[in-house]
């Protein structure tokens, strides 16, 4: 490879990949100093993105996944943890 590459988190966090969002709203939160477990709770239980930070762009990358997507990873992860 002579080319060089541009990468960007934006670029990937787009393809759709639940897992990586969450966590990227995740640390968005905590390093503005919210409590991220009760934003994330009150955005999928409300709908309402003000919950989440700008900081980021978290806001707009959590607003690419449905909240019914970001129940069922959770929910299948936590199911996954709990048979071990």
């Amino acid at each position: 490879m002579k080319n060089t590459m541009k990468f960007s988190v934006e670029d990937y966090l787009e393809q759709g990949n639940q897992k990586d969002i969450l966590l990227y709203v995740f640390k968005a939160l905590e390093e503005k100093g919210y409590n991220p477990v009760n934003q994330l709770v009150g955005y999928l239980l409300s709908g309402d993105p003000t919950y989440i930070t700008t900081f980021n762009d978290a806001r707009t990358m959590i607003k690419k996944v449905e909240r019914d997507e970001i129940l069922e990873e959770l929910l299948t992860h936590y199911m996954e943890c709990v048979k071990k």
